[in-house]
């Protein structure tokens, strides 16, 4: 009887081994599986007794999760692989939080992002004042969503505008009507100009016409309108209904640099330092800086123009950073960061708890959770357009299962004997 429940027990152990194989072979082409593997270990029959009386054996499944699988190129964005160590946070519709490597996410009806499991990826919302570099923790985590972000209109409050005003031009005569008598009929003389567009709050474009004015050595006017306040017959250009900004540039004589700049008596602006501070129509006080600006004995030219602020501005795609970072691109060419996209990892990740659909539970063998960022503290990076191929090796698992066959046929015979020699037994009494 102790030959044939140790032959059963073989028996028992081979049939898990081909079990784990199947569970290989058939998860072959699943995103991100890892394989699987079968551990026998010795089973006597009583406490303190000698191996050699008996008892059998016993086969455990062990699993592989640290194996790094191939990572095979896609022409779809939110295809998302981690190169190294770290698995993507999920969660299912309930709420509950996984670990997975299975990065297939594409939007479902809503726009959130979900993998062919059906499990919804997890990130910081960065536009509502989450980021994993100042959280490093579960808490916070929402479903990422790529279709719900149109760019909402942004007001101008900040600007730079340099220029090169030529030294060599001539100072304008003292009769002259400068810019700054914008609102009369005619003959205002400058010797410069140039233009800027910002943004009122509701995201409209306003074109601002900037005049310099050469009035003595080492000194400009500068005028500041809003072209859509023209009053010219022509639509464009002098008389103005009202200004935004009038002050005085004054630069080095010794180098052509900037000084400061002061505001005219009058004007509805303010200066400080190098800077302008002026109310764009329908939006926000904005601060142009103009210190960059030179006077030197070359060409009138716009060095820099840049104004913050934008228009409203629908939602073109998205890219995603090896650290983590899914940027929104929008239609008018500009981006925004939308959500910092951690990874997580336990102490031993083997021990991880397996569930439907290549996800993983921690439990108390594989340690607490751990979150941080792609590519910092020990974590993989996460790679776009990437899925992770499964760890299966096609060829050694079916070597695997002509051995698991031929030991299980073996023990089969053990099995066969031991019946044998019972029917020997059986037959003395005869």
């Amino acid at each position: 009887m102790s030959l044939m429940g140790t032959a059963v027990s073989g028996m028992l152990g081979d049939t898990n081994w081909l079990t784990n194989i199947s569970q290989n072979v058939s998860n072959a082409n699943t995103t991100g599986y890892k394989q699987v593997q079968t551990e026998f270990a010795t089973v006597i029959d009583a406490v303190g007794v000698s191996a050699s009386s008996g008892g059998g054996v016993e086969a455990s499944l062990q699993n592989q999760n640290a194996l790094q699988g191939s990572v095979a190129g896609t022409s779809t964005v939110t295809d998302l692989a981690v190169k190294g160590d770290g698995y993507f946070i999920v969660s299912d519709s309930s709420g509950d939080i996984y670990l997975t490597r299975n990065g297939s996410f594409t939007p479902d009806a809503d726009g959130n992002l979900v993998n062919s499991a059906g499990y919804y990826l997890m990130g910081y919302n960065v536009q509502a004042g989450e980021a994993s570099g100042t959280t490093n923790s579960l808490a916070g985590l929402t479903k990422v969503n790529t279709i719900t972000a149109g760019e909402a209109a942004t007001p101008t409050t900040t600007g730079t505008l340099s220029v090169n005003l030529p030294s060599t031009a001539d100072a304008v005569d003292a009769t002259a009507v400068l810019p700054s008598d914008y609102a009369a009929t005619s003959g205002q003389t400058y010797t410069e100009e140039t233009s800027v567009t910002v943004y009122d709050n509701l995201g409209a474009a306003h074109t601002l016409n900037v005049y310099y004015t050469k009035t003595s050595a080492d000194t400009w006017d500068v005028d500041v309108f809003d072209a859509a306040d023209s009053t010219s017959s022509t639509g464009s250009g002098f008389p103005y209904s009202e200004e935004l900004y009038s002050g005085e540039m004054a630069f080095s004589a010794n180098n052509g640099d900037m000084t400061g700049v002061t505001t005219n008596a009058g004007s509805s602006g303010s200066s400080s330092g190098n800077s302008i501070t002026f109310a764009v129509p329908t939006g926000q006080s904005a601060t142009l800086n103009l210190g960059e600006s030179t006077q030197l004995a070359s060409a009138f030219t716009v060095n820099t123009a840049t104004v913050n602020g934008n228009a409203a501005s629908s939602l073109s795609g998205v890219s995603i950073s090896s650290n983590g970072t899914l940027d929104f691109e929008y239609s008018n060419g500009s981006t925004s960061a939308g959500y910092d996209i951690p990874l997580a990892t336990v102490a031993s990740e083997d021990n991880l708890t397996s569930v439907n659909g290549n996800a993983f539970q921690a439990n108390q063998v594989s340690g607490t959770i751990r979150v941080g960022t792609a590519g910092i503290g020990g974590f993989g990076k996460i790679a776009s357009s990437s899925l992770e191929d499964s760890t299966v090796d096609l060829a050694t698992e079916l070597t695997d299962m002509i051995q698991a066959q031929s030991a299980y046929q073996a023990n089969s015979k053990v099995f066969q004997t031991g019946a044998d020699l019972l029917d020997i037994l059986n037959n003395l009494k005869s």
